[in-house]
């Protein structure tokens, strides 16, 4: 049988490719007669430029920005020529990612920045490119792009008009904005992994805040700030962001973006279209994706659901082998998915999981393997 294994990275602990030949390697030990194509994915979030500079080919550009907490930081940038004039393909979570902050507790929640990101966009700019996509996900921020803005030269500021400091904790004393964003006509993209809008219950501080190390206190703060900062970019741009669907990717820094005027475009779909996903699954009997946590979010535009999307298409069954587990059977069957398998299950603890995540993944594909393979 050919076998498509074609997965997420995996939380912090593997990247997309390394995922890919953890399970490759596992899948072969338990059905060592079918073929394996492998195809590293990614949804917007760790791994956006590496998978797409696989297959697209471009230029990777290396550079040094802000970090999420004002320290220099390494981040790539790819550019690949196109007859609209070049797209940047940027992946915000080099700039202001989670992996990023040392200790995620409420301090750095309220003061993580997004201004990485707006350096990295700067940076395209510059180079003359007209378009620049914009790859959303695992970030440290919750400043709803207030750092961007600054980056690209407009400075929030206070009722006495000081320039506020980087952070999204600041932005509830943001009245308006020193200068104006520079985009010498880029186009902007937002490639995003979530749906959910700014503010409330379902918005970028209430969800994922407490991901981010926000407490009780910093969550309620970081929302007030965010309304605070959708007024102002309402009055500087015309564009009132607060309901739009993805405005709160990224720790708010949708809401930036799309106020810019972005277009939004799923960046599991994105990623699916342009690494040939379809061509691949046309060839294949079987896909397999992964991803550290199978969840609800998971289910809301998330890579393996574009996985699953595709296999249903063709009447192929699709696994998923994750990390973690927490999606019912039924709620899985209905995305596409046959059967999900976590590795802290198998590996008979989160912590064992953890401590060799390439190993205990590569395990628990040959068992999968030997059930499925060579069907």
């Amino acid at each position: 049988m050919r076998i498509l294994v074609a997965p997420d990275c995996f939380g912090g602990t593997l990247t997309a490719r390394e995922a890919s030949e953890a399970i490759a390697a596992g899948w072969r030990s338990g059905a060592p007669d079918d073929e394996i194509v492998i195809r590293p994915l990614a949804d917007g979030g760790p791994g956006f430029v590496e998978v797409l500079s696989v297959a697209l080919g471009g230029t990777v550009h290396e550079t040094t920005v802000t970090g999420p907490l004002g320290e220099p930081v390494t981040a790539s940038w790819l550019e690949v020529p196109d007859a609209a004039g070049g797209t940047a393909y940027i992946e915000s979570a080099q700039a202001n990612g989670l992996h990023l902050i040392p200790e995620r507790d409420p301090s750095s929640a309220l003061r993580a920045s997004s201004r990485g990101v707006g350096e990295l966009i700067a940076q395209a700019r510059d180079a003359g490119l007209r378009r620049a996509v914009v790859g959303l996900g695992g970030s440290a921020s919750t400043d709803g792009g207030a750092g961007m803005f600054a980056a690209l030269g407009a400075v929030g500021v206070d009722v006495v008009g000081r320039a506020l400091v980087d952070g999204g904790a600041a932005l509830r004393d943001c009245v308006g904005l020193l200068g104006e964003v520079e985009l010498g006509g880029l186009q902007l993209v937002a490639a995003s992994d979530v749906e959910n809008t700014l503010l409330g219950e379902h918005g970028a501080a209430r969800v994922f805040g407490p991901q981010k190390g926000a407490d009780a206190v910093a969550v309620e703060a970081l929302d007030a700030a965010l309304t605070s900062w959708a007024e102002v970019l309402a009055s500087a741009t015309g564009r009132d962001v607060r309901e739009l669907p993805s405005a709160g990717a990224a720790g708010g820094l949708g809401a930036g973006l799309l106020a810019l005027g972005a277009e939004v475009e799923s960046g599991a779909e994105l990623v699916r279209r342009l690494t040939g996903l379809d061509t691949a699954l046309d060839t294949v009997q079987l896909a397999v994706t992964g991803e550290g946590s199978f969840d609800w979010q998971s289910l809301r535009g998330k890579l393996v659901t574009a996985v699953a999307r595709g296999a249903a298409e063709r009447g192929l069954p699709c696994l998923v082998l994750a990390g973690q587990v927490s999606v019912g059977k039924r709620e899985a069957g209905a995305a596409g998915v046959e059967h999900s398998y976590a590795v802290a299950e198998h590996a008979g603890s989160v912590a064992a999981a953890f401590a060799d995540p390439a190993g205990t993944l590569t395990a628990m594909a040959a068992d999968v393997a030997r059930q499925w393979g060579g069907r």
